[in-house]
């Protein structure tokens, strides 16, 4: 790493004046985990980068995914076996080199109950056997994934206390990728991209693209400027369309619900659940950070304005429920739901029937202005989508830059060799665990931030002076996820803004 990684208000005032003043190479616009996948790999080749982002880091979509790093279950039972294998591909990369720190196996169990159709059951198990032979080409080792194997009815409930065990004719029990967090790998990622000097400016909103740079406005002050560059990447995501009036969206709503895991008996492993009626289309149960399951997802058309952050409905969470509800002994209620949050997937309109058969391929081209647009793909394949974007603004601009190093760039924090994390402090920061005890001023840095609520005081302290946070949503809604349950939200919020702006106020 070349410099600090460290983000944070102050960083934020000094590289705002010189990117004002001076002329970069790469213009990189949205916060997301492809803008900012695009920022790291530009400035780890050697090129002088700005990112803008007109609200803070994984605003958008990239905070509110199923937080996996899978192999591609799905695209293999539509048969679409290139996207499956590069998502293979690159969660090897993402488990064993990149972010080993922020991904650890999740066991995945797909039972074999009245609930699924033996056609389902057959699809499924051999998808996971393909998914393997996968694993394999990439060379994800046993010890990272170990392979999918049948269990017992009686090893598939004690997995999962809450399963259905009557009638239930054992189970397959396959591994997959799972990140403690999606806006913590985006962080990491921007944080990483930092560290080899390029500046991550979020609340600067882009108000016009150009091939040469941008007009841009600073939300926190008003001001607008002129931001110029060599070559520009448009990786906005959804509102892609807002900067460039020929692209096509289809966005597609992507809704999970939020439990208590001791509503399902704290299960050790995420329940997959086959659609009514589809071999391609899963719910999953997955155990998740802070005592939660997230329950997910739908795929539902969005048409009309893109809004700032969508809404679940009421039909996406009864359609959850009743799914994951089929397979287990005691029905989960609507008011055991927790919280509920829903994502707008970037799909490129392609004239389909449904945003189902929308393909998950990413797309790069280049505007009628000149400018690059980055559209599609998924949080797996990012660092694919950021490699095949800098290639082309290269190309168009004759920048000279090196060779694409991210297949072999460990992000901040990342472990050499990872063993299980000893605690959450570890598991969500990796090797800067101590660190974020250490740089704490407040007292008692330990303290959880609430009662029954699994996140510490200095990790508010950290998210302000190191993670680029600047507001009391930044940490409750993107650096903890403390927001995903109202009721944790109200319980944390004011003893959060405390620390957030003493952390402000004293930046040291």
């Amino acid at each position: 790493m070349s410099g600090s990684s460290q983000l944070n208000a102050r960083r934020r005032s000094e590289e705002l004046l010189r990117t004002a003043e001076d002329r970069v190479d790469l213009l990189v616009v949205g916060g997301g985990i492809t803008g900012a996948g695009v920022a790291m790999d530009a400035a780890s080749r050697g090129l002088s980068v700005v990112l803008i982002e007109a609200e803070d880091l994984a605003f958008g979509t990239s905070r509110f995914s199923s937080k996996l790093v899978h192999g591609g279950l799905r695209y293999l039972a539509t048969g679409d076996v290139a996207t499956a294998r590069e998502s293979a591909v690159e969660r090897h990369l993402l488990m064993t080199r990149i972010a080993p720190h922020l991904i650890r196996p999740m066991a995945q169990l797909l039972p074999f109950s009245p609930a699924a159709t033996p056609k389902q059951r057959l699809t499924g198990a051999v998808g996971f056997a393909l998914g393997d032979l996968l694993r394999l080409r990439a060379g994800t080792p046993h010890a990272v994934l170990p392979a999918p194997h049948l269990i017992t009815a009686r090893t598939a409930a004690r997995l999962v206390p809450t399963l259905q065990a009557e009638r239930l004719r054992g189970a397959v029990l396959a591994a997959d990728g799972q990140l403690v967090d999606d806006a913590r790998l985006v962080v990491a990622v921007a944080r990483t991209a930092a560290s080899l000097g390029a500046r991550i400016l979020t609340r600067v909103r882009a108000l016009a693209l150009r091939a040469d740079g941008a007009h841009v406005e600073d939300a926190l002050n008003g001001e607008r400027f002129e931001i110029r560059a060599r070559a520009v990447v448009n990786a906005t995501g959804v509102w892609a369309g807002d900067l460039d009036d020929a692209i096509r969206m289809r966005p597609s709503r992507g809704t999970h619900l939020v439990l208590d895991a001791a509503a399902l008996g704290n299960p050790t492993a995420a329940l997959t659940l086959p659609h009514p009626g589809s071999i391609s289309r899963f719910v999953f149960a997955l155990p998740q950070q802070l005592g939660r399951v997230v329950v997910g997802l739908t795929d539902e058309d969005a048409p009309g304005p893109v809004p700032s952050v969508a809404v679940p409905t009421e039909p996406e969470i009864a359609l959850l429920l009743e799914v994951l509800n089929r397979a287990l002994t005691t029905p989960i209620r609507r008011d055991q739901v927790r919280g509920a949050y829903a994502g707008l997937r970037p799909l490129v309109d392609s004239g389909g029937s449904s945003t189902a058969d929308i393909s998950r391929r990413h797309l790069v081209a280049v505007s009628e202005s000149g400018f690059v647009n980055v559209l599609g793909g998924k949080l797996t394949t990012y660092r694919r989508m950021a490699e095949d974007a800098v290639d082309r603004a290269v190309a168009i601009a004759g920048l000279p830059a090196g060779p694409c190093r991210t297949a072999t760039l460990p992000l901040v924090g990342a472990i050499a060799a990872p063993s299980r994390p000893s605690d959450d402090l570890h598991w969500r920061y990796g090797a800067e665990a101590g660190l974020v005890l250490a740089r704490a001023r407040c007292a008692d840095p330990r303290e959880r931030i609430a009662p029954g609520i699994d996140v510490t005081r200095a990790e508010i302290e950290f998210a302000v002076r190191a993670e680029g946070a600047l507001t009391t949503d930044d940490v409750l809604d993107r650096r903890t996820r403390i927001g995903l349950v109202d009721d944790d939200r109200s319980l944390a919020h004011d003893q959060v803004s405390r620390l957030v702006a003493e952390t402000l106020a004293d930046p040291a």
